[in-house]
C-alpha cells in the first residue's frame, strides 16, 4: 500500500499500486517547481486527472525539478498542497526528477555508445545568429576538452508522425524543422526533451495530456523514444488558456497563483473552459461532487482542433 504523500505528509487517502499488473492507462501531471500553480497549470492538471480517472487509470504526479537555477524554494510543497486542496489526489508518492540521475546518464551513455551524440561548444550569440534550426556547426568539428560543451543528438532525415487526441495528425522532420537538439546542457543539467522521454518510460506512462504549447516538443521526445527503444505514449494536447491580450497564462507572464478560496467555483470555471458544460447548480457543490460529475462525463472531444482559449470566452460546448 502507498499513501498519498507530500514527501511523508499524509494527504488522507490510500491508493493501491501493488496490484498484479498496472492498468492499461497510466497518466501523469509534471509541473516544474518554479512557482505556485496558476490557473493555466491547474487547468492542465484537472484535464489530465479527468482523463485518467474516466478510464479507471492511474494518475501520477512528477515534479520536474532538474532545472535547479529556476526552482523556487517552497514551490514543490505549494504545488502539492494546491492539488490536494482541489481534490486532485495522485496515485502513490509524488516523484522527483532529481532522484533519477542514474537513469538519465544511462540513456546518454547508450546514445553515446552508438555515436548518436556530439559535443557542442557554440556560444549563445552564434546560436542566435543561426536562428531556431541548429545548422550543425559542431557536428564534424574536433572538440577541445578545455571548452564547456553541451551534448546534441544527431537528427536523421525522415519524419516523425503521430496522431494527437485533439490536434490530429502531426508530422515533423526533426532534421529540417529543428536540427540537432540538446540533450545535456553546458551546465551539465539534463535537457527537458531527454528527461521527459526517460521519465515517461521509467514511470510506464501510456497517456500524456498537456498543453498545445508543448506540441512542438513532442516530435523530439518521440524521436528520442525511438532511438532508445522506448514505447510511445498516446498524446492529447489541450488548447492553452490565453488572456485578453492573447498571451498564454504562465509564470513568465506573471499569471496569478491559484488559491483554494472558492475552490468549487474555480473548478466550475475550469470545466467550462474545458468545454464540459457543467450545470449552474454544480458551482455551489462540494469538490468531490464536482469531480465525480466531471469524471463521469469527461468528453475532451469538444476541444478538438482548438489551440487556444481566451479566459474571457470559453469555447462553445453545445452537443
Amino acid at each position: 500500500m502507498h499513501r498519498l504523500q507530500d514527501f511523508g505528509r499524509n494527504q488522507g487517502k490510500t491508493i493501491r499500486l501493488d496490484c498484479p499488473s498496472p492498468p492499461p492507462y497510466i497518466g501523469r501531471f509534471a509541473p516544474s517547481p518554479t512557482g505556485p500553480l496558476h490557473l493555466g497549470s491547474l487547468y492542465t492538471a484537472l484535464a489530465s486527472y479527468l482523463d485518467a480517472r474516466s478510464r479507471n487509470g492511474w494518475w501520477l504526479l512528477r515534479i520536474d525539478d532538474l532545472d535547479t537555477p529556476r526552482n523556487m524554494p517552497g514551490a514543490t510543497e505549494r504545488i502539492l498542497d494546491c492539488l490536494a486542496a482541489f481534490g486532485l489526489h495522485w496515485d502513490g508518492e509524488a516523484d522527483l526528477q532529481s532522484r533519477h540521475g542514474q537513469q538519465y546518464q544511462q540513456a546518454i551513455a547508450d546514445l553515446q555508445r552508438r555515436d548518436l551524440l556530439y559535443p557542442c561548444s557554440c556560444s549563445r550569440s552564434l546560436l542566435a545568429e543561426a536562428g531556431p534550426i541548429y545548422p550543425g556547426y559542431c557536428r564534424s568539428q574536433a572538440y577541445r576538452n578545455d571548452q564547456p560543451a553541451a551534448l546534441r543528438v544527431k537528427a536523421s532525415p525522415g519524419e516523425v508522425e503521430f496522431i494527437d487526441g485533439l490536434q490530429g495528425i502531426i508530422r515533423e522532420s526533426i532534421a529540417d524543422q529543428h536540427g540537432d537538439f540538446i540533450v545535456l546542457r553546458k551546465d551539465s543539467i539534463v535537457a527537458y526533451q531527454l528527461a521527459v522521454a526517460v521519465d515517461d518510460y521509467r514511470q510506464g506512462i501510456t497517456h500524456v495530456v498537456r498543453g498545445s504549447d508543448l506540441l512542438d516538443s513532442t516530435p523530439k521526445q518521440i524521436y528520442l523514444q525511438q532511438l532508445l527503444g522506448y514505447p510511445t505514449p498516446e498524446y492529447l494536447h489541450l488548447p492553452i488558456i490565453v488572456d485578453r491580450n492573447g498571451q498564454k497564462l504562465s509564470k513568465q507572464t506573471r499569471a496569478e497563483a491559484v488559491t483554494a478560496t472558492s475552490a468549487n467555483q474555480t473548478l466550475f470555471m475550469l470545466l467550462s473552459l474545458l468545454g464540459q458544460n457543467p450545470p449552474p447548480t454544480l458551482k455551489r457543490a462540494e469538490i468531490p461532487t464536482i469531480l465525480d460529475w466531471a469524471v463521469a462525463r469527461w468528453s475532451p472531444e469538444r476541444l478538438r482542433g482548438i489551440r487556444s482559449i481566451s479566459i474571457d470566452t470559453p469555447p462553445s460546448n453545445q452537443t
